[in-house]
């Protein structure tokens, strides 16, 4: 019995470092490309994307003395000299609507999204003159599309020019008057969309920022703002910030959930299967000890290239078809494998009944656990706590060291009895040498004295 646990044992140490094995590749060609794939996601759909406010200014020349130092004397100087007066932004009013589509690449999904954007926003001209200002709309990032690009001044439309960074168009505004932009744009980005109020901590006057999303599971990222109201819709949220007079370096904004991860997932089943396959040995292994069922290690080491061949396939499918559908057709494929070969081994009621509602629990169940991220460990000892109770109340009136110790009695039986039928055949033959008894006595009344024909 001990050469046959060691031999079981040893099957399982050397299915748990090929899974090593495989872990490490799934994570290598997952994670090797990453960078590369996540640069070619971007140069066509977009990236990370953060707005941050238009700015409007003037310019305007004054002549101011300057005083210079020209063949080691002083000399003063009347020079223009152009300064830059900045229009207070008094208020933002800004819509911002998400479209989250996930796109995959290889072994990952990356988050990409469709964002309309359109705001009001209104600076006032506080000098006593009419001002050529110059409205400038900084970019939330530079690899991205900007289509049907807006902007007005009052209602009217102004011309404006473009470069890698913002686009800027100026417009004539008079004394005290305020002037409203209006922006819009619709682009891509993947990851997060982020609002700044400006550089480091800047101010905000009547502030309001609506965000409306197609997807439920939204998450907002460290040092940001959290939405000061907040309404589920039939296929997302309506977030609201809302503040008249707010001074903060934090940013406005949602970072897009994850699709789950093809890669990763397989790379993590597989790192955990060895756990799986010890389940599924361990009662196989107690209940044919209770049955009086023999399955020799060769039929260790088969399950165990049963259990190997549902992570294998799962790790090269998910490459080319849906995680989930991935998943259950390595599921058939293994309980298949294990079910028509122990059918073969047992028999069909064993390996149907027993042995394929163990494999089901216990690869499949236990597999499919990872789907539904932070609840892997507790459906893993959940499991582990039911596997126990069911075993422990299945042998608890048996006798551990009759069935321990039956192979040893059964196989020396077997051994004496084939000796003791050799060595009758033996003197059977002498005896009819010797003229002691005649063959057909030993044929025939063998059979008389032993009607029922036992050897």
């Amino acid at each position: 019995m001990f050469k046959r646990i060691s031999a079981i044992a040893f099957i399982w140490i050397c299915t748990t470092v090929a899974w090593m094995i495989l872990g490490g590749t799934i994570f290598w060609r997952t994670y090797s490309s990453d960078d590369k794939l996540q640069s070619k996601v971007g140069s066509t759909w977009g990236t990370k994307q953060q707005q941050l406010p238009p700015s409007a200014r003037y310019w305007k020349t004054e002549q101011r003395s300057v005083e210079r130092e020209i063949d080691g004397k002083k000399v003063v100087r009347t020079e223009p000299l152009t300064y830059a007066h900045d229009l207070p932004l008094g208020s933002s009013r800004i819509d911002v609507d998400l479209d989250l589509a996930h796109r995959q690449k290889g072994l990952l999904w990356y988050s990409t999204y469709g964002v309309r954007f359109a705001a009001e926003y209104q600076f006032t001209n506080q000098s006593a003159e009419d001002q050529l200002v110059s409205f400038s709309l900084p970019f939330p990032a530079q690899q991205a599309i900007y289509d049907d690009l807006i902007m007005e001044v009052n209602g009217r439309p102004i011309a404006f020019s473009s470069d890698t960074s913002a686009a800027s168009g100026t417009a004539e505004v008079k004394p005290g008057e305020t002037a409203v932009l209006h922006v819009a744009y619709r682009s891509q980005g993947m990851d997060s969309w982020e609002y700044k109020l400006g550089q480091d901590v800047a101010q905000a006057r009547n502030f309001t920022l609506n965000m409306r999303t197609n997807f439920k599971d939204i998450d907002f990222a460290e040092n940001t703002l959290s939405p000061t109201e907040k309404h589920a819709t039939s296929g997302g949220w309506e977030l609201t910030w809302k503040y008249l007079n707010l001074v903060s370096g934090f940013v406005i904004g949602t970072s897009m959930p994850e699709r789950l991860q093809p890669g990763p997932l397989a790379g993590q089943i597989s790192y955990f299967a060895p756990v799986s396959l010890f389940f599924f040995f361990f009662l196989m292994f107690i209940i044919t000890t209770a049955r009086n069922i023999e399955l020799h290690p060769m039929n260790y080491f088969f399950l165990a290239c049963a259990f190997f061949a549902f992570h294998l396939l799962l790790a090269y499918l998910v490459d080319h078809l849906s995680i989930h559908v991935a998943f259950a057709l390595c599921s058939l494929v293994s309980v298949f494998l294990v079910v028509s070969y122990l059918r073969l081994v047992v028999g069909m009621r064993f390996a149907a009944l027993e042995a394929g509602s163990a494999q089901l629990v216990y690869l499949v169940l236990f597999s499919y656990a990872f789907f539904f991220k932070g609840f892997t460990g507790l459906a893993i000892t959940i499991g582990s706590i039911i596997t126990l109770f069911v075993v422990m109340q299945a042998t608890g009136r048996l006798n551990w060291t009759e069935k321990f110790a039956a192979y040893t009695p059964n196989h020396a039986t077997e051994s004496a009895a084939a000796v003791g039928l050799s060595n009758a055949i033996c003197l059977a033959d002498r005896a009819t040498r010797y003229g002691f008894v005649s063959s057909d006595w030993i044929i025939h009344g063998s059979s008389r004295a032993n009607p029922a024909g036992d050897d």
